[in-house]
Parts: structure tokens; C-alpha cells; sequence
């Protein structure tokens, strides 16, 4: 939710982006629903194979999977799972720009997972399968990239800029935004019969600063957790 109230949501099989009010009226949709942009990506693969197949970058959207906003107003969309593209549009959702492209140099990617963009008008954008997260400013200029992660699907910052970036790989890092790490921690304590994390995919912090972790347990898993698709972590 934004500070005025809007919620946006990337809604990735009908590859649209959507903006409602908290009282769920909507007010925007970016892009046509049921209708992808041509990449190659194909379908009914495991998820290594569907991103091999993403064979050139193209026009919003192929499953996008975040939205951020920047302090001018302008919407910034991850475009990943079927795309390897970053787009920008103005607030009244004229696209302005986009860049990425399928690969592993500065400014490609290996699935955009989610976007956050910082106080400075930075874009950060986990590039999960490259497992790496990059930094770009608003015209999409390779700013930095943070490489000690792995399969990083989330980006958030409190209130102090304190980095909390959710993993795949069954953890949660914590960083400085300096990127000094403070604290990783996961399954160390915890048994493979009972893990304290099965597939962590999304990460936030309230005004407490207690932490919430949501996951895609059965999806990447395959586990019903139930109840502890989202846990929370109460600061100390």
C-alpha cells in the first residue's frame, strides 16, 4: 500500500498490473489481460527450463512480478517470470522506458523477482536466478549489484534503509544499506522434518519492526503449511 492509500498488485498469469483504492475500487490496469508479450517463454516446464526458453527481451507483459513507485510518481514494473525486463511508465501509465534483457551480464537478468525503490530513487530488483540482486537509477543505468546471496526473491527497507532480503534458499538476509551484512539466519536450529523456512518468496517489517515472512511452501516445496505460509518474527 502506498502512503495515499492505493494498493497495487501484480497479477502474473493475467499479466496485468492493477491499482485500487483500500476499499477495492479500481482505478488503473496496465496491460491486456490474457495477452503476453512475445519472448519465447513456454509453458508446462520446470522453472529452469521456462526461463531457457525466454529467448529475446519484449514489451510489457509476460508474468510480471512486482510493482514499485517512485517519488516523482512514476510505476516501475519487474516483468520476470516470463520476461527478463524492468518497465517504467509515468502516473498516468504511459510506458517511458524499459530495459533488461535474458543473461547474466550488468543489466540482464535471470528473472526479476520483485522491485523496491529506495529513498534515492534507486531501483533494486532481486535477480534470483542469477542470485544476485542489481541497482539501477530511474533510466535503468547499472548503478551496483550485491552478489552474496542466493535465488533472492524480495527486497524491503525500513524505515532506517536496514536491507531485508528474503531467499529461496530457506533464509533471510539482513544488510546495512551500505550493504554490510548484519544478521542470516534459516534452518540452522531446525530439523528437514520441520524447517523454519520452506521456500521464503516475499519479506516485510511493520512499524514495530517485527518481521513478516511469506513463502510458497506448497507451490515450490511442496508442503501445505497451512497457517505458516506467513510467519512473523517479533523484534527484540
Amino acid at each position: 500500500m502506498t502512503p495515499e492509500g492505493y494498493i497495487w498488485l501484480a497479477d502474473d498469469d493475467s499479466h496485468l498490473i492493477y491499482k485500487f483504492t483500500k476499499e477495492g475500487r479500481l482505478l488503473m490496469t496496465l496491460g491486456t489481460a490474457g495477452q503476453k508479450s512475445d519472448t519465447g517463454h513456454r509453458d508446462g516446464l520446470d522453472i529452469f527450463e521456462k526461463l531457457s526458453s525466454i529467448k529475446r527481451a519484449a514489451e510489457p507483459f509476460n508474468l510480471p512480478t512486482g510493482i514499485a513507485l517512485s517519488s516523482t510518481g512514476d510505476i516501475f514494473v519487474s516483468d520476470g517470470y516470463g520476461n527478463a525486463r524492468v518497465h517504467r511508465f509515468n502516473r498516468d501509465g504511459e510506458l517511458i522506458l524499459s530495459w533488461g534483457e535474458p543473461g547474466a551480464g550488468k543489466g540482464q537478468f535471470r528473472l526479476p523477482h520483485n522491485i523496491w525503490i529506495d529513498r534515492q530513487d534507486r531501483v533494486w530488483i532481486p535477480d534470483r536466478e542469477n542470485h544476485r540482486v542489481q541497482i539501477f537509477d530511474t533510466d535503468g543505468n547499472f548503478l551496483d549489484e550485491w552478489i552474496d546471496l542466493w535465488r533472492p526473491t524480495h527486497v524491503y527497507m525500513d524505515k532506517y534503509e536496514t536491507v531485508y532480503i528474503s531467499e529461496l534458499s530457506r533464509r533471510i538476509s539482513i544488510f546495512t544499506i551500505d550493504g554490510e551484512l548484519l544478521a542470516r539466519w534459516g534452518n540452522e536450529a531446525h530439523s528437514m522434518e520441520d524447517p523454519l523456512f520452506v521456500g521464503p518468496h516475499v519479506i516485510c517489517v511493520d512499524s514495530r519492526g517485527d518481521l513478516y515472512v511469506g513463502e510458497v511452501a506448497t507451490t515450490f516445496g511442496k508442503v501445505d503449511r497451512g497457517t505458516r505460509t506467513i510467519q512473523k518474527f517479533e523484534r527484540k
